[in-house]
């Protein structure tokens, strides 16, 4: 038997609700302490990452919340700036929030570095180029994410309205220190560009020739014009809604 108008309806309804329920169970839908908010936020295309962010350029500033789960319990998780017009790895000014590094509380210790090449990090930060303030991290959102917050000053970068940023995940902490992280796709692929004047984010960096994932070369991709944060904005179907559709669904198929 033919579906009637209501049951075609009902099935419309959930196709536009479903994807939108998705959408908004991401980076839209995290919840941070009191006095945290940012404007935009974007789900980053690798490790299960979302960076929010806001950007005020007359300073110029740049207020982060970076989120993403350890590779392994007691890891680290980590956020950066890369000023080199390359982008890739080496001379990312990083953010590192060390799980596995806590002693006297839960919360991870976060830590600055400036990556000049591919030997292990050691326990003690290194000064880099964006001045930084408000560091710090939780473990919140589920899943065991953690949560890197930062504000940097960005006057290096002078009035580019786009930046290198490049984050990554790794599954274990020794002395103090974050262990090499794993070199499987998903981790090279973690890289991209952030378009700091109108909020959008994150398209990948293009891997060098070279195939190591170390970013030598730039991107020939477009960043990707912030549609994730805007497709949320746009959502507005909480999971209750979903149910009480697919409900509705049900009820005029068998109807």
């Amino acid at each position: 038997m033919a579906p009637t108008a209501t049951q075609r309806l009902a099935l419309l309804l959930l196709a536009v609700a479903m994807p939108a329920a998705a959408v908004s169970a991401s980076c839209a839908g995290e919840h941070f302490p009191q006095g945290r908010t940012y404007v935009t936020c974007e789900d980053l295309p690798s490790l299960g990452a979302a960076l929010h962010w806001t950007y005020d350029a007359s300073v110029p500033s740049l207020s982060l919340a970076f989120v993403a789960a350890p590779a392994a319990p007691g890891g680290w998780v980590a956020w950066g700036i890369n000023p080199a017009a390359g982008g890739g790895m080496v001379g990312t000014q990083a953010l590192v929030a060390l799980a596995g590094a806590a002693v006297s509380s839960s919360a991870p210790v976060v830590r600055t570095y400036n990556i000049t090449g591919y030997a292990p990090l050691g326990k003690a930060s290194t000064p880099i180029a964006f001045p930084e303030t408000d560091l710090a991290a939780d473990v919140g959102g589920g899943g065991g994410k953690v949560r890197l917050y930062a504000t940097l000053r960005l006057e290096m970068v002078g009035t580019k309205k786009v930046v290198n940023h490049v984050w990554q995940v790794g599954s274990s902490v020794t002395r103090g220190a974050p262990d090499v992280h794993a070199m499987d796709p998903e981790n090279l692929a973690a890289m991209g560009k952030l378009v700091l004047a109108d909020g959008a984010a994150a398209s990948p960096i293009a891997p060098s020739s070279s195939g190591d994932g170390r970013g030598d070369g730039s991107s020939s991709r477009l960043p990707s014009s912030g549609q994730s944060s805007r497709a949320a904005d746009m959502a507005g179907v909480s999971p209750p809604a979903v149910v009480g559709l697919a409900f509705l669904g049900f009820l005029t198929m068998v109807g």
